[in-house]
């Protein structure tokens, strides 16, 4: 059998609804990486998992479903990278059997999970740990300092070229065009959106005064484009141009600018995103097993990189049969584990959960059971 591929979720929904009586005859391969390694030890499953969502999973997955489908002749992974807020609400919907997300469900979409989930309704489990970039096409200059303030005119559209005296006053010694700066966002529903306004509102609070949210103010002008692959194309394609998206989707492409952290100028790393995830505050009022957490965005500890995002995914904690659970759980154990972590690092240059938050994701997924 023939491992399909899926841009819509109504496709998704009726392979969701047959899947688990089927066996896969192959498995996926992973886009630019030659990852292979086993999942951890444990019972084999079969059966065809459907995923939806977030787009900066997208490396890291084609490495997971290698590897899982690898270690489980008879077990398929299929995703679809629409984006965050695609993937949340094919889960509440119930075409899709997890999420992928740049953002943890909101209080609303919590609630809403019951309906699908059982009581408890849906858990938020980190498993890819990425800082977001702040990319830019200047031709002759490779290297950018920017501090939030200065960040947020630009996406506001308030410094609208890059000799600005703001820009330069940062940039001492670097020959800065009287190009036009073009921003670049998302069109879509996006959890990187979210992470990105999330720092501007609170890192830059009197100059960006839009609500953080997945969707792009409307009021604001700029180019923009759908999904990781498609802002960074636009960026590429467009001298002037400036965007943030996941590190590992602009490495070598770009130019990365340094973001002012407390008295330093740092640049995005898995060690600084790793830093700033691990010293995160649990969200209140969620079911137990959750991990949903915040991220202090207004940090002044260099090692700590605060435009950082922690990914999920987003999984009911009961589902309808034994199968189910059984394939979630499987898939989510390897996703964790060192190999499955070491394989997201390989393919997409994240930072592995630390032990700590490893054991936590462990013990959620260990919790997953039949609706009763």
């Amino acid at each position: 059998m023939k491992a399909l591929r899926f841009g819509r979720h109504a496709a998704l929904a009726v392979v969701a609804a047959g899947a688990l009586a089927l066996t896969a005859c192959g498995s996926d391969n992973a886009t630019g990486t030659q990852n292979s390694a086993p999942a951890s030890s444990g019972p084999k499953v079969t059966g065809t998992l459907t995923g939806v969502g977030a787009t900066s999973q997208s490396a890291a997955m084609d490495a997971w479903k290698t590897g899982f489908s690898g270690a489980n002749q008879g077990a398929n992974v299929q995703y679809s990278p629409d984006g965050s807020g695609a993937g949340r609400k094919a889960l509440l919907d119930g075409s899709a059997q997890f999420a992928g997300s740049d953002a943890y469900l909101k209080d609303d979409e919590y609630a809403s999970s019951k309906a699908k989930c059982g009581p408890d309704g849906a858990i938020n489990i980190p498993v890819y740990i990425s800082p977001i970039a702040v990319a830019f096409n200047l031709p002759d200059v490779k290297e950018l300092k920017l501090d939030a303030d200065t960040l947020a005119k630009i996406f506001r559209g308030q410094i609208t070229t890059w000799n600005d005296p703001a820009i330069a006053a940062l940039n001492s010694g670097v020959t800065l065009p009287s190009l036009k700066i073009t921003p670049v966002h998302r069109s879509d529903d996006s959890g990187t959106t979210t992470n990105f306004t999330q720092y501007l509102s609170a890192a830059a609070s009197t100059v960006w005064t839009d609500k953080a949210g997945g969707l792009w103010p409307s009021s604001l002008k700029g180019e923009n484009a759908k999904g990781t692959s498609g802002v960074v194309k636009t960026v590429t394609d467009t001298p002037g141009a400036i965007v943030y998206a996941d590190d590992s989707a602009v490495s070598g492409k770009l130019g990365v600018a340094s973001i002012k952290v407390g008295d330093t100028f740092v640049k995005p790393t898995a060690d600084g995103a790793a830093k700033a995830v691990e010293s995160g505050k649990a969200v209140a009022g969620r079911a137990q097993g959750d991990l949903s957490m915040t991220i202090d965005r207004k940090s002044t500890d260099a090692t700590a990189y605060p435009l950082t995002l922690a990914s999920y995914h987003i999984v009911c904690s009961t589902y309808k049969d034994q199968a189910t659970v059984d394939l979630v759980k499987a898939f989510e154990n390897y996703v964790v584990s060192d190999a499955g972590q070491q394989a997201a690092s390989d393919a997409a240059k994240s930072a592995p959960l630390s032990k700590a938050l490893q054991t936590k994701a462990q013990a959620a997924i260990a919790g997953i059971k039949v609706q009763g």
